[in-house]
């Protein structure tokens, strides 16, 4: 069966290393800081000014002044800290995140991507997207293989504004993972259940398949 969001979160855990300083970007991204694996530390970075972000809170540990950049709330961890957005993009800017999790609604065979305007729907700007695609060191993007009317959101070429350029190295979705090749989207895992045939029937740009794919 195809992962939910929280399995795609998981997924992406695996990814993390001791060390990284990393960005999760709004909605299935932020469920990653629940999913740390043991023995590792990492150190979460909000846009909106922390850093040491925690996984979400129990009701008993509910603040409603403390926030990530979607307006969720969430703990912070023991050394963590708090500045203003200047400073906030000042890091990202400098290039001091190791790697950046954003979700999209579009990515191209070439790792472009489209994450900032959603259609027919009035958006009030970028948010931090753009300074994050062209800062990061590396780029994973979470996201659903197919929008709601089942059609692929891995594309040839996006068709929305691009939020960033040749930018992103690995796609974990609800059916695969893939990493951006210069060949096109390289086939490296696949969803428990989940056959090679329909990955490739929901993909609109080119699929690279090598070998037996493992499962997830």
């Amino acid at each position: 069966m195809p992962l939910d969001k929280f399995g795609i979160a998981k997924r992406i855990s695996r990814e993390l290393r001791d060390g990284m300083y990393v960005n999760l970007g709004i909605g299935i991204p932020t469920l990653v800081a629940n999913y740390i694996p043991e023995g590792i530390s990492i150190m979460i970075q909000s846009e909106n000014g922390m850093l040491g972000m925690g996984p979400y809170p129990l009701e008993s540990e509910l603040d409603p002044d403390l926030i990530n950049a979607g307006k969720e709330t969430v703990t912070l961890l023991p050394g963590g800290a708090y500045f203003d957005s200047a400073e906030s993009f000042g890091m990202i800017r400098a290039g001091k995140v190791d790697l950046t999790v954003l979700g999209a609604m579009e990515v191209s065979e070439k790792g472009d991507i489209a994450n900032w305007k959603i259609p027919g729907k009035m958006v009030k700007g970028m948010g931090g997207a753009m300074d994050l695609v062209a800062s990061a060191r590396n780029i994973i993007v979470a996201m659903q293989h197919t929008n709601p009317k089942g059609e692929s959101k891995l594309l040839k070429e996006c068709s929305l504004p691009l939020t960033g350029v040749r930018c992103v190295k690995k796609i974990i979705t609800d059916l695969a993972v893939m990493d951006i090749t210069e060949e096109g989207f390289l086939l490296l895992e696949r969803a428990p259940g989940v056959t090679v045939e329909e990955i490739k029937s929901k993909t609109a740009g080119r699929l690279v398949v090598k070998g037996e794919i493992p499962e997830m």
